[in-house]
């Protein structure tokens, strides 16, 4: 173990359930969301990290359903982002920057 201060519960869980729904995980981290409100920690806290992950998992979708149209058409496999012009980090449909 490290010196360094352990990253607190709370934090933890909101990884857990960024995580969980970003890889698209069978659980999904419901049991992450009664540990967090078990915790006090603010709803619209939760809902901000579940918008953030379910926004990464779609952009990571769409990168790989272009990756695979342009290798099934015999195209070169480009980042998603440089062929839609789009930096690679993009806000929310809220606003919300994800990075």
């Amino acid at each position: 173990m490290s010196d360094q201060p352990e990253l607190h519960p709370s934090i933890v869980a909101l990884v857990s359930l960024a995580a969980n729904i970003a890889s698209n995980h069978p659980k999904q981290g419901l049991c992450q969301l009664e540990r967090l409100r078990g915790m006090g920690v603010p709803q619209h806290q939760i809902d901000a990290v579940v918008e953030i992950a379910r926004h990464i998992r779609d952009e990571a979708g769409q990168a790989l359903d272009l990756r695979f149209d342009e290798q099934s058409r015999g195209g070169p496999a480009v980042d998603a982002s440089e062929a839609s012009g789009e930096a690679c980090c993009t806000p929310t449909a809220s606003g919300r920057s994800c990075c």
